[in-house]
């Protein structure tokens, strides 16, 4: 039975989700407008089972597409009552992509295909509008000509600019009739100069080459980079949609526009987006004007505004998601061409899923679910501060088209945003160019933040800053961008002023304001409807979110977020202060066991100090304190004068500062002389840890605060290793005063696989373990994290791997260790906590894998904590509902 690759909108009765994966989310939305009786204008589309066959078969169609394509077009005639390539009464279809998830501008699009020199004298003695007709064929040479010749579409914008400026007019809408006949043949002869061909004539040679463009566009650079930095999978292909066409240029009474349901930035509900009179939909994305807000449509067309919000209202009630939609009003009818979940900030995302929930749209599980929880990192962008901004030079103001403060460098292209940063990834940039293009998403992905000086709220800057969480301010006109000489002036307080690429520029997202120079930052606050939403997440979490810190000033920030305790405290952090460490440069180089433990004296009382600290922001939470893990050479002078400067200090020979480096110096530091092993060869070191956790915590007692420490012996592969440990953690306890105790707990960290393979012995002896990921996804790979830079980005490009390994947890491999570890553990020791810390505990996808895994705790740096607390909540809402 010959596979069905093409579908028509009425013969679809598959569910959204199948339908999503079948067509793409375009097609897959438009059958589901069409079976709400929203006006769509007919269309079919091409399976996305199509696109994979294309690209896997060297580009050849797969058997009966072509049959297919061409009984949907016989059947889309006869809906509308034209035919494709008919001198008199011609059809004209748009040829849209669409995947299983929306990518905004990656992939292609053709608009009036079905023109050439016949059927566009046919369409306009049959609209009675030449000037409509001959727009719309320049339209198609300038698009066909970019998407599918691969003429760059800045000679064609060259020869439109040049016709505007013959006629002495600023906007394309102002040519005539004659303009656009010339210029039609201006485009023309571009097309033959760099294609050595005339233009297309034959109407299906322009469908197949136009499909084909689709097709290929799922492999475009940009759509890959797409794909690489919002983690997508690769392999789904992009269906086609075939659309009649609708014109937005017909005239006075035609306009097209985008249109969300509630404000994106904002999340504020009412209808909210932009449009363009006698305009077509590339028009308002590609910011060629700049478009008139929504509200205005009241005054072109009252009762279409009224109808507008009306669909607004009902594709809310269906999807139960905000809406982003695309619209075309032609000679006052209005058709709909598009409808997805609308691209938000986080600060948006937050506020329509709590107000969905008043409004009793969702329930509270949905609303939880609503949410990306790696967006959450957006709702800590800091702020401006205000005192700051008052002081600063306000160059210009544009449109607030994504909230958040941006600080950085000017660049002017992406390609030299990319430039910079391989120069120096610390550096922020601030890209700034006239507007966006699908081009320029690598520039948009590395930038601070986005300034443009066109384009509207709804334009591709602005939809794509969001999605990202990027701060952006769009169409701000005041500045004129001069590529060239890479810099723009702009008119502020009288005086001109340049700027130029490598100058400092601040940006106000949330009010569309752009400063001079590097503005002061404040943290936002977080209460409302985020606090509302974190309390919505507790509830229905299982798992304890701890926090990766090392310093009150971190741990207070945590706990702000909602921690739960510290999940870990890497007390190696704390002896690279200018403070300590020479003094800990000393015990290094000590040659005896009392000069070390001399060092150590030292070094007690900062230790102790820190710990108190902690204690006192966590009072009553449990501290998990790592005892040192790094290899000891990483503490030690690297430059010659720093080895000089120590030799001196401690009164010996440089040559004596140089053994001891270099007989520390090791092949493979990871798998080297470090976490327990140093313990257990330089007991003396662990001694004085422990007694800084014990006096510490004796210390926030005597002040009424409660101490609640946990130690935990990194690095563990051998049982001795630990018992070795747990001894000199047992004989320190013993010598406590007996009228004070501390409430202690000891455990083990697995990093290692043989630690998992072993984790029901050493669960006998633990108060709980907990997965250091990050090791132990090193030494189950063979991988070093330091080095694999080198590598990641082709073995996702080839399929080896989905996902970073250092970025979520392989479930597979590393997963499959972790799993015999918790059976092994729990089966020895039923009462035991199991948990992970490191950066996998922050992210989304891991953490959900440890609740699958039925662990008790995640722990992650203190920014993540809100992502953690609403990850945990939703994989525990997933597997109710599974």
């Amino acid at each position: 039975m010959t596979e069905q690759l093409v579908w028509s909108f009425r013969e679809n009765n598959k569910s959204l989700e199948e339908s999503v994966l079948l067509l793409g989310n375009k097609g897959a939305q438009l059958v589901e407008m069409t079976r709400i009786g929203l006006p769509v204008p007919p269309a079919f589309t091409i399976s996305t089972n199509a696109c994979r066959s294309y690209l896997s078969n060297k580009k050849k169609w797969p058997a009966d597409l072509e049959k297919q394509v061409k009984q949907k077009i016989v059947e889309l005639e006869k809906e509308i009552n034209r035919k494709l390539g008919d001198t008199e009464n011609p059809l004209l279809v748009s040829v849209r992509s669409g995947s299983f998830i929306s990518m905004p501008g990656m992939m292609e699009t053709i608009l009036n295909l079905g023109l050439n020199d016949a059927t566009v004298k046919g369409l306009a003695q049959k609209t009675n509008n030449p000037r409509m007709a001959w727009d719309s064929y320049r339209r198609l040479i300038q698009m066909f000509g970019d998407v599918v010749l691969g003429i760059d579409s800045a000679l064609f914008e060259g020869l439109l600019t040049k016709a505007k400026q013959k006629k002495g007019t600023e906007f394309d809408t102002e040519l005539e009739e004659g303009d656009l006949k010339e210029l039609v043949l201006h485009y023309k002869k571009l097309v033959k100069e760099k294609t050595k061909k005339e233009f297309p004539q034959d109407i299906w040679e322009q469908l197949r080459l136009a499909i084909n463009a689709v097709f290929d566009s799922w492999n475009a650079d940009r759509a890959i980079a797409y794909r690489r930095i919002h983690n997508l999978q690769e392999g789904a292909g992009t269906g086609v949609t075939i659309q009649a066409m609708v014109f937005g240029n017909k005239g006075e009474h035609s306009a097209t526009g985008v249109a969300f349901s509630r404000n994106p930035s904002t999340g504020e509900k009412g209808l909210y987006g932009e449009f363009l009179v006698n305009a077509q939909g590339e028009d308002v994305v590609a910011g060629v004007r700049t478009p008139q807000p929504i509200v205005e449509l009241e005054k072109f067309n009252l009762e279409l505004f009224e109808r507008l919000k009306r669909i607004a209202v009902l594709l809310e009630k269906h999807y139960k998601e905000m809406q982003d939609f695309e619209f075309t009003i032609e000679n006052g009818k209005l058709f709909l061409l598009q409808t997805r979940t609308g691209k938000r900030t986080a600060q948006a995302a937050i506020k329509i899923a709590i107000d969905m929930v008043k409004e009793k749209l969702i329930s509270k599980e949905e609303a939880v679910l609503q949410i990306d929880a790696n967006q959450l990192n957006h709702v800590l962008h800091k702020q401006l501060k205000p005192a700051a901004k008052k002081s600063a030079q306000l160059l210009a103001t544009g449109l607030a088209a994504s909230p958040g403060a941006a600080i950085g460098k000017v660049v002017f292209s992406a390609q030299e945003a990319l430039h910079e940063s391989e120069k120096d990834p610390s550096t922020p940039l601030i890209l700034v160019r006239p507007e966006t293009s699908p081009e320029d998403i690598e520039g948009i992905s590395i930038a601070k933040g986005i300034l443009t000086s066109t384009g509207g709220l709804t334009s591709h800057a602005a939809v794509v800053a969001r999605g990202m969480g990027k701060p952006c301010v769009s169409g701000c006109d005041a500045i004129v961008i001069n590529e060239e000489n890479g810099s723009f002036f702009v008119q502020s307080n009288g005086d001109s002023v340049t700027v130029k690429a490598g100058e400092w520029l601040s940006l106000d997202g949330g009010m569309g304001e752009v400063f001079l120079g590097k503005l002061d930052v404040e943290a936002p606050s977080l209460s409302g409807d985020f606090a509302t939403l974190m309390d919505w997440a507790d509830f229905f979490r299982k798992l304890e979110v701890r926090t990766n810190a090392d310093t009150p000033k971190d741990a207070s920030v945590a706990k702000n977020f909602g921690a739960e305790g510290i999940g870990l405290c890497r007390t190696e952090h704390m002896f690279f202060d200018k403070d300590r460490l020479p003094i800990m440069r000393q015990m290094i180089m000590a040659d005896s066991p009392e000069k070390r433990k001399k060092a150590l004296e030292k070094l007690l009382p900062f230790q102790r100090k820190d710990f108190e600290g902690l204690f006192e922001v966590m009072n009553g939470l449990p501290v998990t304190i790592r005892l040192l893990d790094p290899p000891l050479h990483e503490f030690l002078p690297k430059t010659k004068e720093e080895m000089q400067a120590l030799a001196s200090e401690m009164n010996v020979s440089i040559e004596f500062v140089r053994k001891i480096n270099n007989s520390l110096k090791e092949f493979n530091p990871m798998l080297g002389f470090r976490g327990c092993r140093l313990g257990v060869v330089f007991p003396e070191i662990t001694k004085m840890q422990i007694r800084a956790v014990f006096e510490a915590a004796l210390n926030a007692q005597r002040n009424g605060i409660k101490a609640t420490p946990e130690i935990e012996i990194p690095l563990v592969a051998f049982e001795k290793e630990f018992d070795i440990i747990l001894e000199l953690v047992k004989k320190i306890a013993l010598k406590l005063d007996p009228k004070e105790s501390v409430d202690y707990k000891i455990g083990c960290m697995i990093e290692v696989p043989r630690s998992a393979l072993i984790a029901d012995k050493l669960a006998k002896k633990s108060d709980f373990f907990s997965f250091g990921t990050n090791d132990l996804t090193q030494t189950t790979l063979g991988f070093s994290r330091d080095d694999t830079g080198k590598f990641i980005a082709a073995y996702k490009d080839k399929k080896v791997f989905d996902w970073d390994p250092f970025v979520s947890i392989d479930e597979i491999g590393v997963g499959a260790l972790m799993q015999i570890a918790v059976e092994k553990a729990r089966e020895s020791n039923p009462e035991i906590e199991i948990g992970i810390c490191g950066e996998h505990g922050g992210d989304p996808r891991s953490v959900e894998f440890c609740h699958k895994l039925g662990l008790d705790n995640v722990s992650c740096s203190p920014y993540r904590v809100p992502i953690a607390r609403l990850a945990a909540a939703q994989a525990a809402i997933k597997e109710k509902l599974a």
